[in-house]
């Protein structure tokens, strides 16, 4: 993989890692359109997925610092509540990468018409949680049974198409959250999800053996989806408090009608 791809990739990956839009659906539409214009199959994206992940992983970890330390000193609370949420995501994500064939997780995990049908599912939940009337309960407080109920939305998202972000912001909302609160705490939640999905990919590198992808490269990839990762965060923040999340969801219902419509008929 060259410098052009894996800029575009890492542009990619750091917008729809945290817009709601879906950055794993995003990255398989990319690398489907790629090949459709001649380029060759990407044999490395074990390698480029992971350091993509990472420098979006350093997006939140930079952007929710002050939360990240109170979160274990003074709020231990919430540490244990982002554990229970994570634990669903963390079984349907290993059960699919190591109970499933290759073949298998393929039809899952990179079925580009799949992703197409799934791209307006998340524009209907994003609809959904702008037109609910938001709770009063700061994510410090959430109850460790809510903390779950998102977590099974999380779970959900591993599918390509649906957007983490938009998925469990959603979910916040409809536990009584307010808006800026159920961002928070989904975005807490993002830091072992990434994390996790990045081990599970660095695990898979180690068993096949690395592509030989060039580190420079790989350094760009990392530079671009963090400086682009950061951007996206905060202006997912900014349309969460104006309640104008659902604006995405009359770009996913056409692009999801544009993909359906490219796989079907070509």
């Amino acid at each position: 993989m060259g410098y052009l791809e894996i800029i575009l990739l890492g542009i990619i990956q750091g917008i729809a890692e945290f817009l709601p839009i879906s950055s794993s659906g995003h990255l398989v539409v990319a690398n489907a359109l790629l090949q459709a214009m001649g380029h060759a199959p990407a044999e490395d994206m074990l390698e480029v997925n992971v350091v993509l992940h990472l420098g979006t992983l350093l997006a939140v970890l930079v952007h929710y610092r002050r939360e990240i330390v109170r979160m274990f000193t003074r709020d231990k609370r919430v540490a244990v509540a982002v554990v229970l949420a994570t634990i669903p995501a963390a079984i349907v994500g290993i059960g699919i990468k190591k109970g499933l064939s290759d073949y298998q997780a393929d039809q899952i995990l990179e079925n580009v018409l799949l992703v197409g049908c799934l791209f307006p599912v998340t524009a209907m939940m994003l609809v959904f949680a702008m037109r609910r009337t938001p709770g009063d309960t700061d994510y410090t407080e959430i109850s460790y049974s809510r903390a779950l109920l998102i977590g099974l939305a999380q779970a959900f998202a591993i599918l390509p198409g649906i957007s983490r972000s938009g998925t469990t912001i959603a979910a916040g909302i409809a536990c009584g959250l307010r808006r800026e609160s159920a961002a928070t705490f989904a975005f807490l939640m993002a830091i072992p999800a990434i994390a996790g999905a990045g081990f599970l990919e660095g695990l898979d590198i180690l068993e096949e053996g690395a592509t030989g992808t060039p580190i420079a490269v790989l350094v760009v990839g990392f530079v671009v989806s963090f400086v682009v990762g950061w951007g996206s965060l905060l202006l997912l923040i900014r349309f969460v408090r104006q309640g104008t999340l659902s604006i995405f969801a009359w770009y996913l219902v056409p692009l999801g009608i544009a993909v359906v419509t490219w796989q079907l008929l070509g």
